[in-house]
């Protein structure tokens, strides 16, 4: 079993915080385990606590509309969320869940070893760039300095929410926009990594 599948083991039984309470299943992520992308978003809803996946409902849906349009599929990337058990009736996730799933979404950070993270809306943008506002930073990439030892620093790409557009149809052409940058940026990353193992 790989170190992800043990990880994601022990998120499916966490009882760390008063989330698991009243939910039907852990919802530790999914993907390729060695993806250049990993995109975390806030949450799981109503149908990812069913099925124990993350984005499998609407917002799902149109994040996979999204990943078509630069030609790249689900097990493509690694999708997970900052806190893995449904808040009860949706409601934001609190400071202290965010908290005791911290350990988590950091270990899945480490042995995936993505070149680039996409934060989905403003909870999984504020877990790693607090006190920025998602209309003003939308779609620019960040470099932020790792808190946790040992890991690099990463390169972060905020967006809205899928789930946004589905409210608001008008943020649908900005996600899409947004989200035609990455190939380009992951090419500058890999240009940018190259050039710094030959120094």
């Amino acid at each position: 079993m790989s170190n992800l599948s043990l990880l994601e083991d022990q998120i499916r039984k966490c009882r760390n915080c008063r989330l698991f309470e009243g939910t039907n299943n852990g919802v530790p992520g999914e993907g390729n385990p060695d993806a250049d992308i990993m995109f975390i978003g806030e949450a799981p809803g109503k149908d990812e606590d069913l099925q124990g996946r993350p984005f499998v409902g609407a917002a799902g849906k149109f994040l996979a509309h999204l990943l078509e349009a630069i030609n790249l599929n689900r097990d493509d990337v690694y999708i997970t969320n900052v806190v893995k058990h449904r808040p009860p009736d949706n409601r934001d996730p609190l400071d202290d869940e965010i908290e005791a799933c911290r350990g988590y979404l950091e270990q899945q950070i480490v042995i995936i070893k993505p070149k680039l993270i996409v934060t989905l809306g403003r909870h999984a943008m504020n877990r790693f760039m607090p006190g920025l506002k998602i209309s003003e930073v939308h779609g620019q990439a960040k470099r932020v300095k790792s808190d946790v030892p040992g890991v690099p620093d990463k390169i972060y790409f905020p967006l809205y929410h899928p789930a946004s557009a589905l409210y608001n149809p008008g943020l649908r052409g900005t996600l899409i926009a947004d989200m035609k940058k990455i190939p380009i940026l992951l090419r500058k990353i890999d240009k940018l990594n190259k050039k710094n193992d030959t120094q």
